[in-house]
């Protein structure tokens, strides 16, 4: 088995793609999955042979599932996975909210981390590895009719619960919860806010921790 093999959901920009910069400089290989081919291409073309495209869908489980098994048959196991795929909403609140909208939310936010989860068990049970969650600012406080903070709520309550599971064999849960990063996510540049790196260097801080250590969440905010 290689010593440290990361799969990384929602892998093609913005955090994702930091913490696959930021695991291969620390001698990890990455699996990186997204539905975006070409920018999962072009980042394999810029991080070279340690990492591997893996193109599909968070919202199916088969993709996934298919998935995170091509990665362990190439790396000959996986040591850690980072349910980092993650969508908001286009319009706040619960009024003007669009069920539409909600339901898509849920399939990624929701679902996508339980399909992650539900296909890195067998791989983290073997390895006893780690399993990573990125939940939010917004899942640690109340927000006037926020449904993509209740998302992430489910987040903080299930890597709780996850954390308290994978105990029972040797295995590490760990919810990243960032303030507002300039990513993607939003339309207009947020350069004073967290950057992507910032929250790779938690990732990475969780991961490295000794094994007697489970940090079990990160919290990070930005200073303005």
């Amino acid at each position: 088995m290689s010593e440290k093999a990361l799969f990384i959901t929602g892998a093609s920009s913005g955090i994702g793609a930091a913490t696959a910069r930021q695991a291969i400089a620390n001698g990890w290989t990455v699996g990186l999955f997204a539905r975006s081919e070409d920018k999962l291409n072009a980042l394999v073309d810029e991080l070279g042979d340690k990492a591997i495209a893996l193109p599909g869908d968070v919202t199916d489980f088969e993709s996934v599932k298919a998935a995170m098994d091509k990665f362990a048959d190439h790396a000959s196991g996986i040591n850690a996975v980072y349910a980092n795929a993650g969508t908001g909403l286009s319009a706040a609140g619960t009024d003007a909210g669009d069920p539409d909208d909600w339901e898509r939310m849920i399939k990624v936010n929701v679902l996508g981390v339980l399909w992650t989860v539900k296909a890195a068990m067998p791989h983290l049970k073997e390895s006893k590895g780690h399993m990573l969650l990125t939940g939010s600012a917004a899942g640690r406080r109340h927000i006037a009719g926020s449904v993509y903070g209740a998302s992430k709520w489910f987040v903080h309550g299930y890597g709780g619960n996850l954390s308290e599971e994978m105990k029972s064999f040797g295995g590490r849960c760990t919810i990243i919860a960032p303030g507002m990063v300039d990513t993607p996510f939003f339309e207009e540049p947020k350069p004073d806010k967290l950057q992507p790196e910032d929250v790779a260097d938690a990732v990475l801080h969780a991961l490295e921790a000794n094994a007697r250590c489970a940090v079990n969440e990160i919290f990070l905010m930005p200073t303005q």
